[in-house]
């Protein structure tokens, strides 16, 4: 009777270890190649994304423009979060506050356009992708991005292009704080 109980302990106790590595197998599985949770750090996306907001990202996901892509940043070892704005074959212009992507303009109403300056005139300098990075159009393999906080995003302005080699992933919701959650592109 006892030596049963024995046999039946074991048992249960390695079905709880099976299930927990199981778990751990997939959660990590998950995290490494389909998505994982990233913290945004810094105002340079306000409004859509606020300091410290918690996002999920899908490492899986086909970028388009206006995605808001999580990549590695050229100039420090740390992750960031802009908008697709240029896409591989895209001419962009910036001309008088409005984005013109291959002579069509687009109406960005995600774009931060309050300022305490009541001189300043543009949220966004006039340039030409040439200006800026010295092609007329996005080269195969890159994305153009900016800030929607563009008085205060450090992006493809400063650092030019991104690879999408250094693409993280796609931001598809916003988790915490709870106030601010959101499935979906804003």
């Amino acid at each position: 009777m006892q030596e049963e109980k024995t046999t039946n302990f074991k048992k249960e106790i390695l079905s709880y270890i099976k299930i927990i590595v199981i778990t751990a197998v997939v959660v990590f599985g998950c995290k490494q190649f389909l998505f994982a949770p990233i913290k945004v750090q810094g105002a340079s996306m306000y409004p859509t994304y606020h300091d410290k907001d918690i996002i999920i990202v899908s490492k899986t996901s086909k970028i388009e423009r206006f995605d808001q892509i999580v990549f590695q940043s050229p100039t420090e070892d740390e992750l960031y979060i802009k908008r697709v704005i240029g896409l591989p074959g895209d001419k962009v212009e910036m001309k008088d506050d409005v984005l013109y992507v291959n002579g069509k303009a687009y109406k960005e109403d995600y774009v931060n356009r309050e300022t305490d300056d009541p001189n300043q005139l543009r949220i966004t300098e006039n340039f030409t992708l040439e200006q800026l990075v010295n092609e007329k159009e996005v080269p195969k393999g890159m994305y153009f991005v900016l800030g929607d906080n563009r008085l205060k995003s450090f992006d493809s302005r400063h650092y030019g292009l991104i690879s999408e080699d250094a693409v993280y992933g796609e931001s598809k919701a916003i988790l915490y704080p709870f106030s601010h959650f959101h499935i979906g592109s804003k």
